[in-house]
């Protein structure tokens, strides 16, 4: 029996998207035209003081990238929401998200008035009571940031293609924040920004 369809929402290029998916639920998050980062935030719905946090999800792993049966874990070490499926097979815990400042920094002054992740969380994040103290380091699904052997972190052309999926189920009401990412100075989304597709499936 296939899985009920909650909501299916196309995220344009560039936006934001947020959304509580209950206990059990399951976010697929569908790269429609390949190549495209997908910058997220993960709460704890009932209290948002419990979010992501990239060092025990990283040190529960064992590993910087994430895939099939990571589970991201909160700030109190505790899972939030678990990969179930995906597609491409890896993706990014440490390349952050892009801001005003960062691009300003990496790629001249002329790029301060890009729109950039930072700007979608935030916008996003204020329907919830949320400000920049609460945002933390995010994860970048889809994005390809490969550590060089001396430390360095690369972002290159992505290894994902048009059609490919990953799936997250929640392991307790979460509040997952989305950056559809505008970035358009490095190969992270290719130089052009595509839409994405979010579908709730209901628990089982």
């Amino acid at each position: 029996m296939s899985e009920q369809t909650v909501q299916r929402t196309t995220v344009p290029a560039r936006a934001a998207w947020s959304a509580v998916v209950r206990a059990g639920a399951t976010l697929t998050i569908t790269d429609l035209h390949g190549n495209q980062a997908v910058d997220f935030l993960v709460y704890d719905a009932g209290d948002t003081t419990v979010r992501y946090s990239a060092p025990d999800t990283i040190q529960e792993q064992g590993n910087i990238f994430l895939t099939t049966g990571s589970v991201l874990m909160s700030n109190e070490h505790t899972p939030l929401m678990t990969v179930v499926a995906d597609d491409v097979g890896r993706h990014d815990t440490v390349g952050g998200a892009c801001s005003k400042e960062s691009n300003t920094l990496r790629y001249g002054h002329h790029t301060w008035s890009q729109h950039a992740c930072v700007d979608n969380f935030l916008a996003e994040g204020a329907r919830y009571g949320l400000g920049k103290r609460d945002l933390v380091s995010n994860i970048n699904w889809y994005m390809n940031v490969p550590v060089e052997k001396d430390g360095t972190l690369g972002i290159v052309d992505g290894i994902s293609a048009p059609g490919l999926s990953l799936t997250l189920r929640a392991e307790r009401d979460v509040l997952v924040l989305v950056s559809n990412c505008p970035q358009i100075n490095n190969p992270c989304n290719g130089f052009e920004p595509t839409a994405v597709e979010m579908t709730i499936g209901a628990p089982e």
